[in-house]
């Protein structure tokens, strides 16, 4: 499926193919940067079509190679590659949804991320996230009432693991440097999802957004806290340094469900 491009302040997209990108930031003082490939495919006439129009559903493979410019520690903003519902909208053109992902997802300070693991928030990892389930949704009518009880740590404690399970939430840190290239595998299936690095699993997990939802890779400056007692903040951060994350041999196809 062609793959479309967004470059935005400064940021560059050069692809070879449908199966490779070179997606590279220069150093940016100011504003949102981003270089991206998607297969959203919901944007018409300069409005959002529906959400159900993403091409992937439960019963994906996505296989690729990747390398990044920078470790863990030293990236500046967020990178990745996975599936996604793009819940706050597309980078150009802004519209809510709940949140749900499956994907590969780097994290830099001051970072802090529900999806990530829970100390310190932010880091290299693999993860799930489906706030649009059900079980989800019974959690808007009280969720004043769980973020009050979550500001004392004994009662975030008890709350927070029972809400993740709720938020179909689950996430490994991923040991393999960044900086070097490696096989990336993520088997997305009804019951499940498979995360593997050079053919060995780094997470396995029940949890499996319901989806329809769009690939997505990208590198950006980019940071959000959003925590479980409610605190909330959105940002860019200044960069130094060209920033770049390089794909290949990517493959997505849609496997037989059991």
């Amino acid at each position: 499926m062609e793959k479309r491009k967004v470059e935005l302040n400064g940021g560059l997209v050069k692809s070879h193919a449908d199966e490779h990108a070179f997606l590279k930031l220069p150093p940016t003082a100011t504003g949102y940067a981003n270089a991206q490939i998607d297969d959203y495919g919901f944007i018409q006439n300069g409005r959002f079509s529906s959400r159900k129009n993403y091409p992937w559903q439960q019963g994906t493979r996505m296989r690729l190679r990747a390398c990044f410019s920078h470790p863990a520690d030293e990236l500046k903003g967020t990178a990745g590659f996975g599936f996604w519902n793009a819940p706050w909208g597309d980078p150009t053109i802004r519209g809510f949804a709940l949140p749900q992902a499956a994907w590969f997802f780097c994290a830099s300070p001051p970072n802090h991320l529900p999806f990530a693991p829970a100390e310190p928030g932010h880091g290299w990892f693999a993860a799930t996230m489906d706030a649009a389930t059900s079980h989800a949704l019974l959690l808007l009518p009280i969720a004043p009432l769980l973020l009050l009880l979550n500001q004392p740590s004994n009662w975030r404690r008890r709350l927070w693991p029972k809400m993740q399970h709720r938020l179909g939430i689950s996430h490994a840190n991923i040991q393999a440097p960044m900086q070097t290239w490696h096989n990336y595998e993520l088997v997305w299936q009804r019951d499940k999802c498979i995360f593997k690095i050079d053919e060995e699993v780094v997470l396995q997990t029940r949890y499996s957004p319901k989806g329809p939802l769009g690939f997505v890779c990208w590198i950006d400056n980019q940071f959000l806290v959003a925590t479980a007692n409610g605190r909330f903040q959105w940002g860019t951060l200044s960069t130094q340094n060209t920033q770049w994350l390089e794909i290949t041999d990517l493959q997505i196809q849609h496997l037989t469900q059991k």
